[in-house]
């Protein structure tokens, strides 16, 4: 039997599902144990790899060549469960490395990298067993390590909802916690999104009232906060995410929105000045900046609207 086929009879073993039992998975196992064809299983190792070297270790290990724009099927359909079943572990030299961060790496799992260590041995039956009985436990705890360094978010009532980790959402944090209170007081919260999942949060009857439906195909922008008593919906964009709100991203959104009544306000949000002269050429004229780490001021991108003297 070929390393390939071997490395399927322990995925087989570990309890894998079915739509796992195949050689793209058990080429992930190989790259996660760094095993070529004439290695002795006794040699298992665990690296730190990420998934565009698994697939360069399948091709010149094993000559298996995959697409470039099969790194999503590798990272959804095979690592992910890998790390959910507590045979690999994502990210752990750093748990609060952002979700779409191309710094993202996985590691055999000490207790996995047992019992493949194992394979083919006499107490091989023995491991898998131990194994078994601490899975559900083991994989519980790897969700619990990452739950943890979530980023909470207040929201309206006293609830919370949870965030994942990184710039981005950090940033959102601070957009609904102290950029809302300060300039739109008594604004609700319409919608997030998250780097994690495609809507963090969504109230779908405030949504309802102002006739506003969210278009799963459209690029929603970061936050949506609603101001009733102005009339306005105020569409926010980290600038963390894809950048500021520019002439092009203007009409987008104005598209987007086309049927709802309200009036709407532009805003995009930097973390720090320093962040914001990057991007100076590409923000669109009639839409608002905002500085996370100068909360109490904005820019105002409008020419004359705003003229005239200051009084202390």
């Amino acid at each position: 039997m070929s390393k390939i086929d071997d490395a399927q009879k322990i995925i087989i073993d570990l309890g894998m599902p079915r739509a796992q039992q195949n050689e793209r998975t058990a080429l992930c196992i190989l790259a996660l144990v760094d095993i070529q064809e004439k290695d002795s299983w006794e040699t298992a190792k665990n690296p730190l790899i990420g998934i565009t070297p698994i697939m360069e270790f399948a091709f010149n290990q094993y000559h298996k060549k995959y697409a470039p724009n099969s790194r999503e099927t590798f990272r959804r359909f095979s690592m992910h469960q890998l790390v959910e079943a507590g045979i690999a572990k994502y990210n752990p030299d750093d748990p609060s490395r952002p979700v779409n961060s191309p710094k993202a790496v996985y590691q055999i799992s000490d207790e996995a990298l047992s019992v493949i260590r194992k394979f083919k041995q006499y107490d091989y039956a023995e491991t898998i067993q131990i194994f078994m009985k601490g899975g559900k436990t083991l994989s519980a705890k790897y969700a619990a390590e990452r739950e943890q360094l979530m980023i909470p978010v207040k929201t309206k009532n006293g609830g919370e909802i949870r965030l994942s980790p990184g710039e981005h959402n950090e940033l959102i944090k601070a957009i609904i916690e102290d950029f809302g209170p300060r300039y739109i007081p008594g604004s609700e919260l319409v919608y997030i999104g998250d780097t994690g999942e495609k809507w963090g949060y969504y109230d779908i009857e405030l949504a309802g009232k102002i006739g506003l439906e969210m278009d799963h195909h459209g690029k929603m922008p970061d936050v949506i906060l609603y101001d009733k008593n102005k009339k306005w919906l105020v569409l926010i964009e980290s600038v963390t995410s894809h950048g500021p709100i520019d002439g092009k991203r203007i009409i987008e959104l104005k598209k987007l929105f086309a049927g709802i009544k309200q009036s709407l306000i532009f805003v995009t949000a930097f973390p720090s000045r320093a962040y914001l002269n990057r991007y100076l050429n590409d923000i669109a004229w009639e839409s608002e900046v905002w500085l996370a780490d100068n909360p109490s001021h904005m820019i105002h991108f409008n020419g004359s609207k705003f003229l005239g003297p200051y009084y202390q």
